[in-house]
């Protein structure tokens, strides 16, 4: 039986409407999308509040014409700017003769941690485990049946903006669809792209989109810590127009081409006017203006990881996506120098929207479909028991 699932992700730039078919056998297959750009948000605030709804409208007309439905439902992605993580630990006695792990300790584990968190601003759309230990053993996601006398964990919520969630319910009231779910797209991007066994060594990704940059670190199945930046590849842009006295979709052209390092080859870039006139530029007078921001982004990317407090280890991996750097040739290595640090693409995981500047969506929808079926799922076993403890 297939299942109709339908999202849109919030970019800074751009929106994604997503009509998909799932099945039992965990097959998804994007039948329709819709994108549309707009002039995004900056520090929780939209850029342009009215033409925000025309943006949304066109999204979803596009991805219907596509998949040949009327959404009437949809499951909406929660940005990191209108999102805070916060991580708890808790822990509980294991009970009984014979002291072992159930379910009962897990879900007392939890509702402890959320004892822990207390009032929080917003609604908590997620929380899930980092890892699970039994008195001082290894740390695990599978701690069922394990015996022993304390269990411990690190519980991770997600608390979205109550505005955000409430203003954008209210937008597509009035194109008559109904918001069922909402979910944190940094999530859902760390839980589909980043392997399992990278996040048990605990991971970092780094989203560089147009008008923000996403730090967050990653461990078991949690984001544990998740910082915005206000800035992205658009201050990029913004500064060649400015300093090449050149229009922005000029100066977006010269920055998508731009090649990042000594060996790159390109002597000069060469664009025209408004009104007609050619104009040239030296690769150095690009590079003195585009690795200039590049470098401040880069370096507010090693303060987000110093501040996230997590001790990277030889083996931890850094992830870079997002359409402002991981587009551009030599970005990751551009980045990986300033880090010092190896920083990897994300894997391919899909044959539609590959791009890194559609990782966000892809990322979203897969959360959305992973928690459907589990709730839909008479045996969800574990896994199903933690997603069902999420938020949605």
């Amino acid at each position: 039986m297939k299942t109709i699932v339908t999202a849109m992700d919030f970019g800074t730039s751009k929106l994604v409407a997503l009509v998909a078919q799932a099945d039992n056998h965990e097959r998804c297959d994007i039948v329709g999308a819709g994108t549309a750009l707009y002039d995004g948000f900056m520090n929780g605030q939209w850029n342009a509040p009215s033409e925000l709804n025309n943006a949304i409208h066109h999204a979803i007309e596009e991805a219907e014409a596509q998949a040949r439905v009327r959404i009437r439902d949809i499951n909406i992605g929660v940005p990191g700017d209108f999102c805070t993580v916060r991580a708890v630990e808790a822990k509980v006695d294991l009970q009984g003769a014979d002291p072992h792990v159930t379910l009962r300790d897990i879900d007392e584990l939890f509702n402890r941690a959320t004892e822990a968190l207390g009032e929080v601003r917003g609604q908590i759309i997620h929380r899930s485990p980092a890892w699970f230990m039994v008195d001082d053993g290894e740390k695990t996601l599978e701690p069922m049946n394990i015996r022993g006398f304390e269990l411990r964990a690190m519980v991770s919520f997600v608390i979205a903006d109550q505005f955000f969630i409430d203003d954008v319910r209210a937008r597509f009231k009035k194109l008559d669809i109904n918001v069922v779910g909402c979910f944190s797209s940094p999530t859902g991007q760390a839980m589909l792209f980043v392997p399992d066994a990278e996040r048990d060594r605990t991971a970092v990704l780094i989203d560089i989109g147009y008008l923000t940059t996403e730090v967050m670190t990653v461990e078991g199945d949690a984001l544990t810590f998740l910082k915005t930046i206000p800035l992205g590849g658009g201050h990029v842009t913004a500064d060649l127009a400015y300093g090449l006295d050149i229009s922005m979709d000029a100066a977006e052209t010269i920055k998508r081409s731009y090649i990042y390092g000594l060996s790159a080859g390109q002597t000069t870039f060469e664009t025209t006017d408004p009104n007609g006139v050619a104009k040239t530029f030296e690769r150095e007078q690009v590079e003195l203006i585009q690795e200039a921001r590049m470098d401040e982004i880069c370096e507010a990317i090693q303060d987000a990881i110093k501040e996230s407090g997590v001790k990277l280890s030889n083996w931890s991996t850094i992830y870079l996506t997002g359409g402002g750097l991981a587009i551009s040739r030599g970005g990751r290595d551009f980045l990986s120098g300033k880090l010092e640090r190896r920083v990897r693409g994300l894997p391919r995981k899909a044959v539609k929207l590959s791009s890194p500047a559609y990782s966000s969506a892809l990322g979203l929808l897969d959360l959305v479909i992973d928690t459907v079926s589990s709730n839909r799922s008479a045996a969800g076993g574990l896994a199903g028991f933690f997603r069902n403890l999420f938020g949605g």
